[in-house]
Formats: structure tokens, sequence, C-alpha cells
């Protein structure tokens, strides 16, 4: 079956393949139009197969309420300029929809969902993006509050994204200020990344080896026994304070803990406001990303 340049440009805008890619799968094809995507696909994954095992550490975090639900997700790629193609936006804010339609128990269950306004799960979609935007893309993971209030915030465009749970009484659930306070909440949380909610949430091996950790710092200072004790008490107050959100000191009024100011707006409202959970996800935390050495990259190609 004979094809034109038509065609040519016709497949290419389909599968965001490069025009040589899309002539040679058409003659492959004896140009026919669905073998050809078929055969670009079977190229294209062992292409995103390849590119999969690159480091992705930019990319966007996505914090939003979607149909009630809290929805939290992180998407990376290999550079911060993907990450401003509103392709790859789009197909952030779609794996959000999966996840609020779907409500996945994890990443591998969430890659099994179907894609929004697609016949392809999130995974085979994935790869689709890997294929057509060019870089190594990958869904890293994601939260999702059912119940109650959630608050979400984003910082820098997608950077740092937030969301803040909070119990409310029903005769203040739809006050703006409620909105506001739990607004006021998660740029906290972005700007002091808390690692805990409350007190009671901190493990209890990590504040023991915390205790072993200032009491030494204490005996070596000189101090004796019990005034060392007493220090290690009032330094563990420290540690609650810089690490547990409810005992932080509260961004816009640092003379009341965050805690206080929530009672406070509580209380001035007439209801009742409980923060039960947060999550803070900020994009290519925690992966170790590729440094490259300009001088070397020059040299080799000047060889």
């Amino acid at each position: 079956m004979a094809f034109t340049a038509k065609d040519v440009q016709a497949l290419r805008e389909k599968t965001g393949v490069g025009m040589m890619d899309c002539k040679k799968a058409l003659t492959a094809s004896d140009g026919d139009m669905d073998k050809a995507v078929e055969f670009l696909r079977e190229k294209g994954l062992a292409a995103s197969e390849k590119k999969a095992g690159r480091i992705a550490a930019e990319g966007l975090v996505y914090a939003g309420v979607i149909d009630g639900m809290g929805i939290a997700v992180e998407v990376n790629s290999e550079t911060d300029f993907v990450a401003k193609n509103a392709d790859f936006q789009k197909f952030v804010e779609d794996v959000a929809g999966a996840v609020a339609a779907n409500k996945p128990a994890d990443v591998e269950a969430l890659f099994a969902c179907k894609y929004p306004g697609s016949d392809l799960t999130v995974e085979e979609m994935q790869r689709e993006k890997i294929l057509t935007i060019g870089e190594n893309i990958k869904v890293r993971r994601f939260a999702i509050y059912e119940e109650n209030v959630t608050v979400p915030y984003v910082h820098a465009g997608g950077k740092i994204g937030v969301l803040v749970n909070m119990e409310v009484s029903d005769d203040i659930k739809g006050n703006d200020a409620v909105v506001a306070l739990g607004r006021d909440i998660a740029m906290q949380i972005a700007a002091m990344n808390p690692s805990y909610l409350a007190k009671d949430d901190v493990d209890p091996s990590v504040l023991e080896k915390e205790k072993e950790i200032l009491m030494a710092q204490a005996m070596n200072e000189g101090k004796p026994q019990n005034i060392a004790e007493k220090m290690v008490m009032g330094r563990i107050g420290k540690f609650y304070s810089e690490n547990c959100l409810l005992e932080q000191a509260f961004v816009k009024d640092d003379k009341v803990s965050v805690s206080k100011h929530v009672d406070a707006v509580a209380k001035e409202l007439g209801g009742s406001i409980k923060v039960v959970a947060f999550t803070r996800f900020e994009k290519g935390e925690g992966i170790e990303k590729r440094v490259d050495n300009f001088a070397e990259e020059v040299a080799s190609m000047a060889k």
C-alpha cells in the first residue's frame, strides 16, 4: 500500500516521532497507519527502556483537590526544561486524576490503572511520554486524603507540593477562614519542612538516640550528671519545636505555636479544627543527581 507525505505528517502528529522514523514505519508497514503506530510503539518501547536508566531528578509536584479528595503527585523528568512543557504538565495533572478516580494502594497499582481519556494504562502512557518528549519520565509517588478538609499548596511552580488534612466541625466547614488557615499551615510546612506532625509521632528510637547525643554533648561540656539531665530535657524541647509541626512557632506570629494558633482560629470561628495529617513532596528529594563535568565533556568532543 502506497503512502504520501501527508500520511507521514499525520503519523508524526499522532505519535510525536521524527519524520524519518515515521517514513520508515510506514514503509515497513506497507502504508498501514495502525501497523505503523504499532511499529513505532515497539521501537519506542525499546527507546523508553533505554532512557529509563537515566537519572530523573527534576520534574513537577502537583497538589490539589479533585472530587473532594486531596491529591499530591510527584513526576520526575531529567531536566527542568521538560517540566515547563505543557504536554508534561498535563501528564502530571492526568496522573493525579487517575489517582483520584482509582484510589490505588501504591505506585505499582497506579501503573495498572487506566489513564484518563485513553485505553492505555498509566504505565503505558508513561512510556508514550518518554517516547514523545524524549526524556526519562517517572511517576515517583503520590498521596491521597479521602476524608476531612484538605487544603493544597504548590510552591515555586511545582518545586514543592503540600497537603494539609484537617478535621473541621460541620458548622464552620465551608468558612473561608478555615481554608486560609490551611494555606498558612501548608506554606509553613513548605518552608520549615517538619519531620513529624506532633510529639507523639516521633519514633521512640529516634528520640532515645537524640537524648544520647545531647547527654554526650552536655557531659563533654563538663556538666555534672544531674545538670546534664536537665539540659537534655530542655534541648529535647527544642528538638520538638524544630521538627514537629504543631510545636513549631507559627511563621506569621512566632509568639505562638502552630497548635495554639489553630486553637485560636477555631475558637474565633466558634467551632473545632484539628490538623490530623500532612504531606510534603519536594521534587527530586532524596534522588542523587547527575553531576556533569563540562570541561571533560568538551575535551572528549574535541578528540
